[in-house]
């Protein structure tokens, strides 16, 4: 699923992509593709079925964070604790790398079909990840929240760009595992729905980390949206409304994960709960 070694490409790429790749982070979405097709399927086949996927969704996720650092984005210096990609290699290597990263994705996607999942699934899979990744999912929100700015942004603008930003790729995380696993239609609307309001409450949450969380254990800058005028959930309703809203929003995303009735769902609700608390 990686990059492999028989595949002629320049050093300086390779190691530019596996530089970010590797990086560490929290891995929450490849999580949850492995965990949602384990709370489904409740067999280990549909674990290894769902890991090509799990790859590939980080390997979005870290494109997206490539090119959100990039100077002409959020002009991040640091990302995991580290220099960020440009900082190292430079923004012409940066962008391919990210480029690099999100084209690979789709190609670790189809191994999903090698270890046997069918080829209907993992057309699904590929489905969602170009819509949900792109224009009208994760793209669009950053294009979003480049255009959006304090004393302009609305609620229900800031809303959307949650939703799609952040959202978006932990909603396609948590369908494709069940896919993998075998979800039904209804399984799969109730899915759709606890995972839309995790990914809210879990950018809402970074909004409030961003202003009260501890930088060394972010492994970023703290107050870099004051900083870049950006408009978040405690500019805009206070801190006190914030954390209601993700609690809130954490109890949603619970109830529609109970109405899925998964045969082992208990994973998924402690994936809830941690978010609702963490501090990184």
């Amino acid at each position: 699923m990686s990059l492999p070694q028989e595949w002629d490409i320049p050093p300086k790429l390779r190691e530019a992509i596996m530089y970010s790749l590797e990086a560490g982070g929290k891995r929450l979405r490849p999580i949850l593709v492995l965990t949602a097709a384990e709370a489904v399927a409740q067999e280990k086949k549909a674990r290894k079925q769902a890991l090509p996927v799990a790859c590939a969704v980080e390997m979005i996720h870290t494109y997206s964070l490539i090119h959100d650092d990039l100077p002409a984005m959020d002009n991040d210096d640091y990302r995991r604790g580290k220099p960020t990609n440009h900082k190292v290699y430079g923004e012409a290597m940066a962008i391919l790398a990210g480029d690099g990263l999100l084209t690979h994705a789709f190609y670790a996607v189809t191994w999903a079909a090698a270890l046997g999942a069918s080829a209907e699934t993992t057309l699904a899979i590929v489905s969602d990840l170009a819509k949900l990744a792109g224009a009208p999912g994760m793209v669009g929100g950053q294009a979003a929240d480049i255009l959006g700015e304090q004393g302009v942004t609305s609620l229900e603008e800031l809303e959307y760009i949650h939703l799609h930003k952040t959202s978006d790729l932990i909603v396609f995380s948590v369908l494709a595992g069940a896919r993998i696993g075998g979800a039904n239609r209804q399984q799969l609307d109730s899915l759709q729905q606890f995972a839309r309001k995790l990914g809210l409450a879990f950018q809402i949450q970074d909004d409030i980390l961003d202003l009260i969380g501890d930088e060394a254990k972010l492994g970023k800058p703290v107050q870099s949206d004051v900083e870049q005028q950006k408009v978040t959930y405690p500019y805009l309703i206070g801190m006190e409304e914030s954390l209601a809203l993700v609690e809130r929003l954490t109890q949603e995303a619970k109830k529609a994960l109970a109405d899925a009735k998964l045969a082992m769902p208990d994973y998924l609700l402690a994936i809830a709960d941690y978010l609702m608390r963490r501090d990184h």
